[in-house]
């Protein structure tokens, strides 16, 4: 059974899990996607919530199975991916899946689903700004940051490869648009 989904890409501080977050909570319909990964949970992070955590040996048996629909290596040798068993279980409901991933597997994503998929660029209104929210956050150190701004500046590269671009300088516009987009691809 092949269902619909829908991809928000973005760099790191656009907004997108925001924007994400928002649209879940309109629609029942919709169920996000969690992501496996081979990187250790942190903080508070439980395995199938935030992440399917695996070990490096476990992602690279999977990926050797062809058991994903997409994945990368990112930063410092952390794997991150879609398994296959996530679309199928979320579709056998008949719920449209969410996603929130980096620009790559999005663009990914919007391959192996094709028109089946909504793809969503967010985009902060500039890279100041955008280094100014990660600063903000107060969760990476000044090192990081600039390593997440600079892979965003890469990054900005790719919004043609997207459906729609959404600039995410005022939340609630933002947010506005980001329903209207959903409604008007589910409706279809």
């Amino acid at each position: 059974m092949k269902g619909k989904a829908l991809i928000f890409s973005a760099p790191s501080g656009s907004g997108k899990s925001t924007v994400v977050g928002h649209i879940l909570k309109l629609h029942p319909e919709i169920e996000f996607s969690v992501s496996a990964t081979s990187r250790a949970p942190r903080g508070s992070e439980q395995d199938g919530v935030e992440y399917h955590f695996l070990s490096p040996e476990k992602f690279r048996q999977l990926v050797k199975e062809d058991q994903f629909v997409e994945w990368e290596e990112v930063y410092g040798g952390s794997c991150y991916g879609t398994l296959k068993s996530e679309v199928e279980r979320i579709w056998a409901k008949g719920h449209v899946i969410i996603f929130d991933v980096d620009v790559k597997g999005g663009v990914n994503l919007k391959k192996y689903f094709g028109d089946s998929a909504l793809s969503v660029f967010i985009k902060a209104p500039s890279i100041e700004e955008l280094r100014r929210r990660l600063i903000g956050r107060n969760t990476d150190s000044p090192e990081a940051i600039e390593k997440r701004v600079a892979k965003a500046a890469e990054e900005m590269l790719y919004e043609d490869k997207f459906d729609a671009v959404l600039v995410n300088d005022d939340l609630a516009t933002a947010l506005s648009t980001a329903e209207k987009l959903v409604d008007g691809f589910l409706s279809k």
